[in-house]
């Protein structure tokens, strides 16, 4: 799904990091492609799925066709964006899984370009554990981090596909700040 509208942006992936089909990270990217101004490439992890890996899978039958194609997309984008989902206090399982395959293709497969992180929850935290833990570990990985956000109690947050309150401000400054960074970059 493209949400594109009237910007001269550079391409942008995101995607959450949830295989629930009905991902509220997924949600969240959805809504937050309506209150901006620019052109992402909303896909799905549900779209890329993979074995959980291990090191005898990989040297057993290689990295899956889905992580070389995920990997391209990625390559392909000027900038990255990830809501992330949260389970038990840390990133959930898809999301760890797909990262541990993109790092048998390229050690940095952020690929050292500006990335935004998300995270929401229907708790009041927001998903923040799984946020903090990206946001520490993912620069490792060649995420150049421009921002990050918690977004708590989604379904306080997010009603009918738009985004309420102040938080709706945040995020639209956040995506300003990932565009900025990426003109500058180009």
């Amino acid at each position: 799904m493209y949400i594109c509208l009237k910007s001269t942006m550079k391409k942008i992936l995101a995607f959450a990091g949830s295989n629930s089909s009905t991902s509220i990270n997924h949600q969240l990217l959805e809504a937050l492609g309506k209150e901006v101004e620019v052109n992402f490439e909303l896909i799905s992890l549900c779209d890329y799925g993979a074995p959980l890996f291990g090191v005898d899978l990989k040297n057993e039958q290689g990295v899956p066709e889905s992580m070389q194609s995920l990997h391209e997309k990625m390559k392909s984008a000027d900038g990255l964006i990830v809501s992330a989902a949260e389970h038990n206090g840390s990133m959930a399982a898809v999301l760890k899984n797909t990262f541990d395959w993109l790092s048998m293709l390229e050690k940095k497969f952020f690929l050292h370009k500006p990335t935004l992180f998300i995270s929401t929850s229907p708790g009041p935290r927001g998903a923040a554990s799984s946020l903090k833990h990206l946001v520490e570990i993912m620069p490792f990985r060649g995420a150049e981090i421009v921002g990050h956000k918690s977004v708590p109690s989604f379904y306080d947050t997010v009603v009918d596909g738009e985004i309420r309150g102040e938080i709706k401000d945040e995020l639209v400054a956040l995506i300003r700040t990932l565009e900025t960074t990426i003109n500058q970059e180009s």
